[in-house]
């Protein structure tokens, strides 16, 4: 599989990840998955995985990238050391690659979190400090919280359908040396980009290249130089078939074709009420 550098880190990753979010596979898939190279699995704390990520690793935790979340009610720095200390018994292990802060929160000072994140590092228990669906402010801020470490990684919703990223915070995290990890590549999945597609784009180019519609939707991800794509497959079969799209680059005319699909970017309005709701969601403490 191919690889990607990690930030501004000499560590380079299999440019596809095994996300967890909703996962109903078992150990099987992960496993699956670590077999073909994609050796990097992303959880959090709030997905309720942690522990099946535990198991399909037990025995080659040393062969494995392994990344989890924070999430932003544990942001208070008593908070985040215990929620760390809780992942790492789920996950069995005495270390976590990658910690990300799974959203953020205007009610917590950024500099009492960015300071226990520096915290864990220093005890040995994280090795990055990741970000999750932080704008490019929102970095910045965080950023210079942090007095001997860099925010590595930026998870963020990128896919054929949802483009929003490209409006800035694709380029910027690019120019300053932050990893694009992309979650819900496929969106909900191919009938959701194919609502977007009323020219079956997609199908062709999937024909052309001999790949599959999937191969072809992730492999455009993959294109984006910072862009490691985190995808979830519950079974073996999907697993194998979606480690398929690295190795391999389409064509210039077959990401000129997809991108001249008319799919869906959030506009400044709806990327604003969803901040705000989301503020309000974290005052009264029921934002994960």
């Amino acid at each position: 599989m191919n690889q990607k550098e990690l930030g501004i880190t000499s560590l380079t990753l299999p440019e596809l990840a095994l996300g967890t979010w909703q996962y109903q596979g078992g150990v099987g898939p992960l496993q699956a998955g670590i077999e073909l190279g994609a050796n990097f699995l992303d959880t959090a704390e709030s997905y309720g995985t942690e522990e099946v990520v535990g198991e399909a690793i037990r025995g080659i935790r040393d062969n494995i990238f392994l990344a989890t979340k924070v999430s932003p009610r544990h942001f208070r720095r008593p908070d985040l050391i215990r929620a760390a200390d809780q992942s790492l018994k789920r996950l069995s292990t005495d270390y976590i690659d990658l910690y990300q802060m799974h959203w953020p929160n205007y009610s917590v000072p950024i500099g009492e979190t960015m300071a226990a994140m520096e915290e864990l590092v220093k005890a040995g228990k994280i090795r990055f400090i990741g970000v999750s669906n932080f704008s490019a402010k929102e970095i910045d801020r965080a950023q210079r919280c942090l007095s001997s470490n860099k925010i590595v990684s930026n998870q963020v919703r990128y896919s054929l359908v949802d483009r929003t990223i490209e409006d800035g915070l694709l380029q910027y995290c690019e120019a300053q040396k932050i990893t694009v990890l992309a979650f819900s590549p496929l969106d909900t999945g191919l009938e959701s980009l194919r609502n977007f597609d009323r020219e079956d784009v997609l199908g062709r180019v999937a024909g052309e290249t001999g790949k599959t519609p999937a191969q072809v939707a992730l492999n455009w991800c993959l294109c984006r130089r910072p862009v490691i794509a985190i995808f979830k497959a519950d079974k073996v079969e999907h697993v194998r078939e979606n480690c398929g799209a690295s190795g391999w680059s389409l064509r210039p005319d077959h990401l000129e074709a997809l991108n001249q699909v008319a799919f869906r970017r959030r506009g400044p309005v709806e990327r604003f009420a969803r901040r705000l709701a989301r503020r309000t969601l974290q005052r009264f403490g029921r934002n994960e």
